[in-house]
């Protein structure tokens, strides 16, 4: 689409950008972008910028679509850097902290979102997802969608579930697990109330039973059928770990993702976290079925033994996008480390001309508004699309001596935070400072349950 001033006085135009990448083919030296009413109203070249009711300036900055991340589990935040348990392997890391999540509540879980939902928009993420599984109490869901509400976030949570308990055969404990017939009455009730499909949308639901070993054939096939009635889509973990695979093949006789395609998940309206075992036909199939992909890469470089195809997922048609994961297994929430993690790795399992910041970048926005089915244009800048927009200061010490080619000293240099990030027109972080009013008390509420969580838990897990 060609870059376009629109005549109206716009509510807000971020201009004098070192540069600005629309995701659409211009990048844009002394670009500028204009937001009317939550939306793009134009971007273009400079001396043809309309009239604002508020300026900012992107001087010696890049300026962005906001970055999207496809897969989380934001209370885990509550649990980071969990000393008993930093050096174990996944599935011990996984059930151990079991134990410990048994204890969240609607507090736990608003003031973990506030905390890192502010953290994201810090990294330049403006969407998110969210994967909330644990459920030993009623709307916790409920609660995460207030903060972001609150926050002004544009937000895709999840209902995600956990059926099979360690009884039965899974791994979780009975405390965590629901009986099917509940998770999905509540489903239904979250799509109910809160779904919205419509263009420009900040608040999308989606049904997410946890993983092979968590939840009941039956629960996933069923899962299916409600997402394609009431039309949402349909989030899992997938080939994520070697006990995984094990566990499918041992249990349903089958591969993971055999599993996947008998259960009814084998379509475009899923997509899938981690994915990094793939063999070469199943990176066919899923691409055939175009399956979206949410790479992880801080999340699989420390609890996973291998580094998802990217390269191949994308050339076979899968949509990749990117993710943080949970806060207890990559123990940050910046989506910018995490496209610069993507960067390295994809080098280290392909070779250096097998991935350019310039699509780390498209997977990091296009590709993720593709997991989450967005088809407004979310994750480009240009007239009529979401309005979410974020401002890169390249002028500190980090970037001295980047002038051949931003966008790639952008990942390439750094560690980098967003200087302004804006969600639907709104600035949620200016001069790099969050301008929410809950920050401060949810912190503190933060502190307090955090610290009595691993307080209570740490002398009864051996620390």
């Amino acid at each position: 689409m060609n870059a376009t001033a629109n005549p109206e006085r716009a509510d807000l135009l971020v201009r004098d950008a070192d540069l600005l990448v629309t995701m659409t083919g211009e990048e844009i030296p002394g670009g500028w972008v204009a937001i009317i009413g939550g939306l793009v109203s134009g971007v273009g070249k400079p001396g043809t910028e309309p009239s604002a009711i508020e300026v900012i300036s992107a001087r010696g900055s890049l300026v962005t679509p906001g970055l999207i991340n496809t897969h989380h589990h934001i209370y885990q935040n509550l649990t980071r850097a969990f000393a008993p348990i930093i050096h174990v392997d996944f599935w011990e890391w996984l059930t151990t902290l079991y134990k410990v999540w048994s204890r969240i509540d609607e507090e736990a879980v608003y003031v973990s979102t506030v905390v890192g939902l502010t953290e994201l928009a810090l990294g330049g993420c403006t969407t998110t997802t969210d994967h909330l599984y644990v459920h030993p109490r009623p709307n916790l869901i409920d609660a995460e969608i207030k903060a972001a509400s609150d926050l002004g976030f544009r937000f895709h949570p999840t209902r995600g579930s956990m059926s099979l308990s360690l009884k039965d055969g899974g791994l979780p404990p009975d405390e965590v697990v629901q009986d099917d017939d509940e998770i999905l009455a509540d489903s239904e009730r979250l799509i109910k109330t809160y779904h919205d499909p419509g263009p420009n949308s900040m608040l999308r639901i989606a049904l997410a039973p946890c993983s092979p070993f968590s939840v009941t054939p039956s629960l996933m096939q069923r899962t299916a059928e409600l997402a394609e009635r009431l039309d949402v889509r349909l989030h899992t973990h997938l080939v994520e770990d070697v006990g995984e695979l094990s566990y499918c093949q041992n249990t349903f006789g089958c591969s993971s993702i055999e599993h996947f395609e008998e259960v009814g998940w084998g379509t475009d309206r899923a997509w899938v976290a981690h994915c990094v075992y793939p063999t070469e036909d199943e990176v066919a199939r899923l691409g055939r079925w175009h399956t979206g992909v949410a790479h992880c890469p801080s999340a699989n470089s420390l609890y996973s033994r291998s580094i998802a195809p990217v390269r191949a997922l994308r050339d076979a048609g899968a949509r990749v996008g990117l993710g943080c994961d949970g806060s207890s297994s990559s123990d940050h929430m910046s989506l910018w480390l995490e496209a610069r993690t993507a960067l390295l790795l994809a080098r280290i399992k392909e070779g250096p001309g097998s991935m350019t910041a310039r699509e780390v970048l498209k997977i990091a926005t296009q590709g993720s508004a593709a997991c989450l089915g967005r088809e407004d244009g979310l994750g480009t800048l240009q007239p009529g699309v979401p309005g979410d927009v974020v401002v890169w200061s390249l002028d500190e010490v980090a970037f001295a001596g980047v002038h051949t080619d931003l966008v790639e000293g952008f990942l390439r240099c750094g560690p980098v935070r967003a200087r302004h990030t804006i969600v639907n027109g709104r600035v949620l972080v200016r001069d790099g400072v969050p301008q929410s009013d809950k920050l401060q008390d949810a912190l503190a509420a933060h502190r307090r349950i955090s610290r009595e969580w691993q307080g209570t838990m740490a002398p009864l897990l051996g620390r």
